[in-house]
């Protein structure tokens, strides 16, 4: 019986420490800065940083439908016509590029606008669009 209560009793110590560590943290900003802050830095000698260069000039359709377009256009997600699919985009193009353009600009149904890349041009999403409907 001692042995038992003798546990509970370490059991009891262990936990009041650990709980009166815990709440006498600090909880700065700089102090939590400072403890999920990175280990160290990986430095490789002669080595250059890399070079991460901005687009220059309008992305291609295929960029953009890539990077904006494919999760819904690639899959048929919320019912979206797929790349390439003539049967499903053939009443779409029936109504006229302009119109294409303006569910792509403004959203369209399930479709937020722009289809999410709030960066692209007019021109981008031109391309998109020719890109997907390419060949119908």
């Amino acid at each position: 019986m001692k042995a038992g209560l003798s546990k509970v009793v370490l059991g009891l110590s262990a936990a009041l420490t650990l709980s009166l560590g815990v709440s006498a943290a600090d909880l700065s900003n700089d102090a939590i800065k400072k403890r999920i802050a990175p280990v160290g830095n990986v430095y490789l000698a002669g080595a250059a940083a890399p070079v991460v260069e901005a687009p220059k000039g309008p992305r291609t359709g295929q960029s953009v439908y890539q990077m904006s377009c494919f999760g819904c256009h690639g899959t048929g997600a919320a019912g979206a016509p797929l790349k390439g699919n003539a049967d499903a985009w053939a009443p779409r193009l029936a109504q006229g590029f302009d119109v294409l353009m303006d569910h792509a600009k403004n959203g369209f149904n399930a479709m937020p606008p722009k289809g999410t890349c709030m960066d692209c041009s007019d021109d981008e999403l031109k391309a998109a669009i020719e890109f997907m409907t390419a060949g119908l």
